[in-house]
Formats: C-alpha cells, structure tokens, sequence
C-alpha cells in the first residue's frame, strides 16, 4: 500500500501557475500511489494567487479515473453572487471506502487571529493488509491555542474510533442509516500539521493512551530514528517562507502498523506547490 500526504496549496506552484495536471503527474513520479492525500484544495476561490475559482475537487476526482474521490470540505461559504465556496481536505483512493467521517476541528474564537475552520478527512479503506482507517488534516497555522485544541479532537476521535472497531455491533445489519460498517481500528493519520518536529503538540500527537489502544507513531522516527525529518515546506518557496525550509508534514501510523512500513520518502524535486509531497509505503 502506498499513500501519498500532500499540501498543494491549490495546485499553485513556485512558479506562480495553478496546475492541478502537475500535481497528479508529480505525484505519480513518486509513486504509483494507491492512496492520495490532499489539503487546500479550493472550489470558488478566484481571489486566490493565480487561482480562476474551478471546482477542484471535481477536477482531482476527473484526473484521476478508477480512483474514489472522498471530500472534505472545512469551509462553505457563499460569494457575492451567491454562489458556494469550498475550500478542504481530499482523500483519492483505489481501495473501496466503507465509513466515511466529515470531522469538523476546534476553532476557538480569538479576536485579532487570522484563522479558519479547519477539519479531518476520515476514511476506512479496505485494504490487501485489512482494514486501514485512514485520516487526512490541516491544522491551523497562525493560532497555537486552536491547533492544540484541535491536536486533542484528533485524539478524541482516535479513541472513539478504535472503540466502534472493536464493537460487537461492526458490521452487523441494521435499518437504513443505523448500518454500521465495519471502521479501521488500524490507522494512518497524515497531513499539514503546521509544526515543527520537536513540536510539544508533536509529542501529544503520539502520547499513550490511558486505554492502552494503540498509539500513534511518527512513521519518519519510526523508520529512521538518527536522521532529522526531510524538509516539507519551504524548500524551494522563499517568498512565503523566508525564514526557510523546515518539517510541517507528516505520517502517523498507529503502532500495530509499524511492522509494516518499509518506506518514508518527501520529494526533493517537485516544485508544484510550497509544500514537498511525502510517501509512506507499508507491506
């Protein structure tokens, strides 16, 4: 199984062009994927930078044939015409998706904060290696108080899902909307999480839990433990990230699944977004 997390900043490239056809082929030359991971993605947006307002995640989903294409949206909003603004999360996949869940994250009101509402892109996908519930974020840049809060949902909602997992009632059939399907106790959770490694919010991303489920795992430490996180963001952008490059994205995989990561790699060499996309492979 290969997935891909990856910032796209809607399709908008260090060259200033939006080419969402580039990021699909920048993707691929990393990896014949089977899992794609998206964030920023934009329906409704012309105000952004070299951005025409397209529905993207329909165009994501058209690039991509024989690909589910699951949406996230974080924030809807209408313009001045009335029509809808969409602006999220995408998960692309090969593998059937049972249960899909649209996790709407903290936002705290702070006066004078530049934020938005942000959310988690939930999907148990049935896998060759089983049942993988994978989740895909963005957690907010500009607040820390609101990303720690959102960092303790994304716990919240790990152990409430290993709990329906692990329910007698999985699976079992019931009237219309009340079906229960079978949910991933096994995890993946990825994407831009707006911290550095040495992040304390980091280190609450992978704490124990008082339940003794299976905690989540850096899978960059897991697979190389001596050697510094890749860059991620700001190697090749330096308009927006002056400051230069560092590690903002990553791959979280619970700790029943370490045994099978043989491989964590970002991608040095495209220049598609501000951000680098990153690979993790399990076997």
């Amino acid at each position: 199984m290969k997935l891909i997390t990856w910032n796209i900043q809607w399709g908008r490239g260090v060259d200033g062009k939006v080419d969402l056809e580039r990021i699909v082929q920048d993707a691929r030359a990393l990896a014949d994927f089977d899992v794609l991971c998206l964030q920023e993605v934009s329906s409704g947006y012309p105000e952004l930078a070299g951005c025409d307002g397209r529905d993207q995640f329909r165009e994501l989903a058209s690039l991509l044939p024989g690909f589910i294409a699951i949406e996230g949206v974080a924030t809807e909003a209408p313009d001045d015409a009335g029509r809808r603004r969409r602006f999220g999360n995408m998960i692309l996949s090969r593998f059937p998706a049972l249960q899909v869940f649209r996790n709407m994250l903290p936002w705290p009101a702070e006066d004078g904060i530049k934020s938005m509402q942000r959310m988690a892109l939930e999907a148990t996908l049935d896998t060759p290696l089983g049942l993988i519930r994978v989740t895909t974020t963005h957690l907010e840049y500009y607040s820390e108080r609101q990303r720690h809060a959102q960092v303790g949902r994304l716990r919240d909602m790990h152990e409430e899902a290993v709990g329906h997992a692990m329910s007698t009632h999985a699976g079992k059939l019931a009237d219309g909307p009340f079906l229960i399907p079978p949910r991933g106790a096994a995890a993946i959770l990825t994407g831009d999480f707006n911290m550095p490694p040495d992040s304390p919010d980091k280190a609450w991303v992978e704490a124990p839990f008082d339940s003794g489920i299976p905690a989540y795992r850096d899978a960059w430490t897991a697979l190389h433990p001596d050697v510094p996180h890749p860059p991620t963001i700001g190697l090749y952008d330096r308009e927006q990230w002056p400051e230069g490059s560092s590690s903002f994205d990553f791959i979280f995989v619970t700790e029943d699944l370490l045994p099978r990561l043989s491989r964590l790699q970002a991608d040095d060499a495209s220049r598609a977004s501000d951000h680098q996309p990153v690979l993790v492979e399990l076997a």
